[in-house]
Parts: structure tokens; C-alpha cells; sequence
């Protein structure tokens, strides 16, 4: 395995936790890298977050007494004194040459030269048969992995030679139709052994042997036990890395301006405590300035309850926790302040729905939120398929992520700030809602269709998050499209965080940047025409642009791929994922408003829209 990658690419923050983290494939000029683990990530650079309540959550999930949250290391322009912040791996070690040559008695079908890194020279490959003329390489398309996050070279001799004794002859990959297909290429041998690389295509395929537990982005010889069965992988897939993140909204302190000051001075207090001498932190000159005319004790219990990460709230789920600050009913929450965490408003009925809308009378509370602080952080990753967290913001213990370093004492995480909408749904309307036996009709459809794709994935059946929650993340999503066109800010800038559970029913709708960006008030005053934006929203969506073939699509149907979704797609439902907090999925217009389809499961029923 080649050591560190040598050429220097520019990667913003935000993306080592949602597109290139540790052990996610990137592509250079001239090679492809996988990103190294948290071990190889400079400790310069780089800034503490805090926020107490998912570093409690995150240390539970990793079985670890603490765990700190730190921003990915800056690059600085133009520094060239030391090794690049984030380190990086060669990765896949086999190449193929660019020069095509015909296949011999084909001259149609077009091979390359397989190759490996310790092949090259400076990156070129100097190639024999052609008086050493160095000629330029790119990487191999293919790889070989596992659902648990392990990657590996493909065995190209070993695979092409059907697991006998593999000769040295060279090796080709050869294209044997215009399209670049994977069922047109080919692994060729020139002593006559070949052999289609589409049949280690599928998760049925026992092609590529059993996976050696190999994890090349901790080190060269980093592995553990495995065991499950390699699956090809397209370098560049979509599938080839999927993020865990966890996030949680910052809620209010009860003394924002202690909890703000014992942030800022926590190194030093650590030190003090790790000293064993935190009850006489006064001794410390620039402690004593920073607390001045606070009681000791205070200080010393909010120190504590940030470095146990708030530890006594561990049993209270994430979105719990958020809906009961949102859904107070508070006419002011947080403090309205330039650096708060968190400020928003309740507004008076009258003052969003002059009109006593019936489709607005649904609506039990709407709050804006004019300051808004999101910390998200990379917890581990999965390929092949992404795994989200439930409805509640948890992520499951059992879930088998791929390790982001050997031994995680800290997590990469980033704080954006923004500005955003909540609104809630009258209980007893939902409750109401729930009881009709269309509703649970639809409900038993959805969830046939979600037992049919957890069977197939081997997942427990008992994930579907209800017919209540993708009734109100069907209602998020309408609502992004149909604010988007108002706020100023583009679609792909809106987020949501959907809340469906015991305590009540509710949606967020927010923006989050690292800047500024996400707090220009346009998303607030649109909250502001919240009752004409809704029924806007929900008159757009009783027709699609797709239907009756969207309107009708059943989720357990045996003819297509969609079991997660009822009446959803592009041109209704569907918004870019990474504005979506489940992927696109637990998606059904039809429990949200009447279609063609369907119309007695709607909770906006006709009676309401056409007064």
C-alpha cells in the first residue's frame, strides 16, 4: 500500500463531514486518494465546539467516557512548511493505461493496460513494449468492498484467472461495446484467461472471495476481522461512501452568559481539573479575570456538566429535547443577542392568519426562529448503503458503521448558523387523523413496503417511522418548494428536522451556512405568510405533474424499486437530498392532501381546501 498522497487538493470543511471524510475516495489530477483517518488530521489549526448534549450522545454511541467535537484543520494559502492538514492515501494501487489498442482478432474491441502503482514512474508508466516510452495512467474504475465499510484492491490476477494459480503475463481490461458498461469490460490475461467483470456485479456474487477486514484509510496494514462477502464497487459511485452524521439544534442556556464564558475558558479549566486543582482555579490569572463575581461552585458545575456532556439528559431523545423549547409556546425564547445560540418568537395567530384560514387552523403554533446554531459531527460512515438517523434524531447503537481512526477520543464536527421556521400541528387534529380507517389503511401500505425493503437489506422491520411522520415530512417538503420561491434563499439551502412523537407534531424548517450566509431574514418573514404559503403549498401538491402514475403507485408493488414512497416524485415531493434529514424517503402526498389516487387519508382533507 503507496504511503501518503503527495498532491494537494482543496477541500472546504463542511465537506470532510458530509462528502469527503475519512475513508471516502477522492479524485486528483493525476490519481485517486482515499481520506486518511482522524489520526493523520492536524491538530493545528483547528477550533473546539461545544455543545455538551451530542458530545453525551455521540460518546454513548462510541462506548467511550468523552468525546470532544473539533472543526476539520484549516488550510492556510500558500503554506508550504509542512504536511498537508488532512492526510491522504494512494488508492486503488492498480492503474490503466490511456492509450487504447485493439483486441488481437478484434480489432473493434478496444483494451488497456492493467498496471500497478509500484509500475509507475513519477506517475507514468513506462511502458516496455514501446521502447519505455512513459505514457499517462488513470486509476481503475473498480474496487472491492464490504457492507461494513472495509475496501481493498481488487485481486485482478486472482479474479481474472477464476481463483486458480495466476500466471505474471500482463494484464488488460478490455471494452467490448461502445457504452462503458460494466457488463461490456472484461479482465484479460495474456495467457488467454478472461473473464467479465460483471460477474462480481450484484450482492449475490461470491466473485471476489470473502473481505479481509481491510481499512487503508487508518494505515498501511490497519485491519480487523470480517469475513462478509467482497461486493464490486464503482470507485466513483454514489454508493462508495455514505456519511453518519448526528446533529442537534443548540438550545437556550439557562445562563448563556456563564455557559458562554466557561466555553471559551474550558482548555485551561481542563487543565485545571486533569492538575486535580479545578477547586482552586483561581489561581490561574486569566481565570479569575473571566469570572469575576461568579460563585465558584458555578463555575466549577457548569465545567462539569459541559465535560460529562450533560450526561443526565442522555435518556431524553434529540428532537424531544428541541420540540419542547419550540413548542413552548414562550412569546420570547433564547436571548436576543448577537452571539446567542439560539433566539426565536411565538407569534399570535392573528398576526400570520389574519384570515382564520381553515387550512391555518391546523396549524396549533408558529415560532420564528431569527438565530439558529446547527452542530452536525461525522460519527462514522457506511458504503453501499446510507444509513440515517430515526425519526427521533437517534442513531441506532446497532447499527455497523466503518471506524473513523483507530481509537476516536474526538469527532470532526462544524456549527452552521442560520435563521428558521416551526410550526406545529394541533394534537388533537392529528390524533383525530391517525383514528380514520383510510389513514390506517394507507399506513399498512406504506409499512408492506418498508417490510418488503428492510427484508431485503436484512434491517429489523420494526424501523417505519409512522404514518404521522411521513405525513408531516411529506408537508416539509411541499413547504421548502413553496418557501424557496419566496425566501430569497435557493431550495438546496433549506433544511428540515421533522418531529413526530409522543410530546406533539412539528416541522423546522432552516438554513444552515458556516457564515453568515443562512441569516439574511428572508426565511423569517416568509414565516410571516406562513397561512398563504401553506395552502399554496398543499394546492400545488394535489396534482402532479406525473399523475396518475404517481398518484398511483402502490410502495409494495413487485414492478418497481420505490418502496419507501407512496404518491412522491420528482415533480412533487422529491428536493435534494442534502436538504432532507431521510434521504428522500417516508415520502406520501396522499396522507397530506387528496389525489387522484387516493383522497379520504388526507389530513388536509377537500372539505378544508375548497371552503
Amino acid at each position: 500500500m503507496p504511503g501518503r498522497a503527495m498532491t494537494e487538493n482543496i477541500v472546504r470543511s463542511s465537506q470532510l463531514i458530509s462528502t469527503w471524510g475519512p475513508g471516502a475516495m477522492l479524485d486528483l489530477p493525476d490519481c485517486s486518494v482515499i481520506v486518511s483517518g482522524l489520526g493523520e488530521w492536524s491538530h493545528l489549526r483547528r477550533e473546539r465546539i461545544d455543545e455538551p448534549r451530542l458530545a453525551a450522545k455521540l460518546a454513548a454511541l462510541l462506548d467511550r467516557p468523552a468525546v470532544e467535537l473539533w472543526t476539520p484543520p484549516a488550510h492556510e494559502e500558500n503554506d508550504r512548511s509542512g504536511p498537508a492538514p488532512v492526510g491522504a492515501r494512494i488508492f486503488p494501487t492498480w492503474f490503466i493505461v490511456r492509450d487504447a489498442v485493439p483486441a488481437p482478432g478484434f480489432p473493434l474491441w478496444r483494451r488497456r493496460r492493467l498496471v500497478q502503482w509500484r509500475d509507475l514512474d513519477r506517475r507514468r508508466f513506462p511502458d516496455p513494449d514501446d521502447g519505455g516510452k512513459r505514457k499517462p495512467v488513470v486509476p481503475v474504475r473498480f474496487v472491492a468492498a464490504c457492507r461494513r465499510g472495509h475496501i481493498d484492491d481488487l485481486d485482478w490476477r486472482r479474479f481474472i484467472h477464476e481463483g486458480g494459480d495466476p500466471c505474471r503475463r500482463r494484464l488488460w481490461i478490455e471494452e467490448r461495446g461502445p457504452s462503458g458498461d460494466v457488463a461490456d469490460a472484461f479482465g484479460v490475461c495474456d495467457c488467454g484467461a478472461e473473464r467479465s467483470i460483471y460477474e462480481a456485479w450484484g450482492f449475490d456474487s461470491q466473485a471476489l472471495g470473502n473481505c479481509q477486514g481491510r481499512r487503508p484509510w487508518i494505515g498501511q496494514f490497519a485491519g480487523e476481522a470480517c469475513g462478509e462477502p467482497y461486493r464490486l464497487l464503482v470507485r466513483t459511485a454514489s454508493n462508495a461512501w455514505f456519511p453518519q452524521i448526528m446533529s442537534v439544534i443548540s438550545l437556550p442556556e439557562s445562563d448563556s452568559g456563564l455557559a458562554r464564558e466557561v466555553g471559551r475558558q474550558y482548555d485551561r479549566l481542563k487543565t485545571a481539573d486533569d492538575l486535580g486543582a479545578l477547586a482552586n482555579f483561581r489561581k490561574i490569572p486569566e481565570l479569575d479575570a473571566a469570572f469575576a463575581g461568579v460563585e465558584d461552585d458555578a463555575v466549577i458545575a457548569e465545567y462539569r456538566r459541559r465535560r460529562a456532556g450533560a450526561g443526565q439528559d442522555l435518556e431524553v431523545p434529540v428532537k424531544t429535547a428541541e420540540f419542547a423549547i419550540l413548542d413552548s409556546g414562550a412569546a420570547i425564547i433564547g436571548e436576543d443577542d448577537p452571539s446567542s445560540r439560539f433566539h426565536a418568537e411565538t407569534l399570535p395567530r392573528a398576526d400570520w392568519d389574519p384570515t382564520l384560514d381553515p387550512v391555518a387552523a391546523m396549524v396549533d403554533k408558529l415560532a420564528l426562529a431569527h438565530r439558529i446554531r446547527e452542530v452536525r459531527a461525522l460519527l462514522g460512515f457506511t458504503r453501499f448503503e446510507a444509513v440515517s438517523p430515526d425519526k427521533e434524531g437517534e442513531i441506532d447503537l446497532d447499527v455497523e458503521r466503518a471506524a473513523l481512526a483507530e481509537t476516536v477520543d474526538w469527532l470532526p464536527a462544524v456549527e452552521n448558523r442560520g435563521e428558521g421556521v416551526f410550526l406545529s400541528l394541533r394534537k388533537d387534529a392529528v390524533e383525530a387523523w391517525l383514528r380514520r380507517p383510510a389513514v390506517a389503511a394507507r399506513g399498512d401500505l406504506l409499512l408492506a413496503g418498508w417490510r418488503k425493503w428492510a427484508k431485503a437489506r436484512g434491517r429489523p422491520p420494526d424501523g417505519f417511522p409512522g404514518a404521522a411522520y411521513v405525513m408531516l415530512h411529506s408537508l416539509s417538503h411541499m413547504l421548502m418548494t413553496r418557501i424557496a420561491l419566496d425566501s430569497g434563499y435557493p431550495a438546496s439551502a433549506l433544511r428540515e428536522r421533522v418531529y413526530a412523537g409522543e410530546a406533539g407534531h412539528g416541522v423546522l424548517i432552516y438554513t444552515g451556512s458556516p457564515d453568515s450566509d443562512g441569516t439574511l431574514g428572508g426565511l423569517v418573514e416568509a414565516g410571516r405568510r406562513l397561512a398563504r404559503h401553506l395552502r399554496r403549498a398543499l394546492e400545488d401538491n394535489r396534482l402532479c405533474s406525473n399523475d396518475p402514475v404517481c398518484a398511483g403507485h402502490v410502495p409494495d408493488s413487485a414492478y418497481e424499486d420505490r418502496l419507501l414512497h407512496g404518491a412522491a416524485c420528482h415533480g412533487c415531493l422529491l428536493i435534494a437530498e442534502t436538504s432532507c434529514e431521510q434521504r428522500n424517503d417516508f415520502l406520501d402526498r396522499a396522507l397530506v392532501v387528496p389525489t387522484v389516487g387516493a383522497a379520504d387519508a388526507a389530513f388536509f382533507p377537500a372539505s378544508v381546501l375548497d371552503p
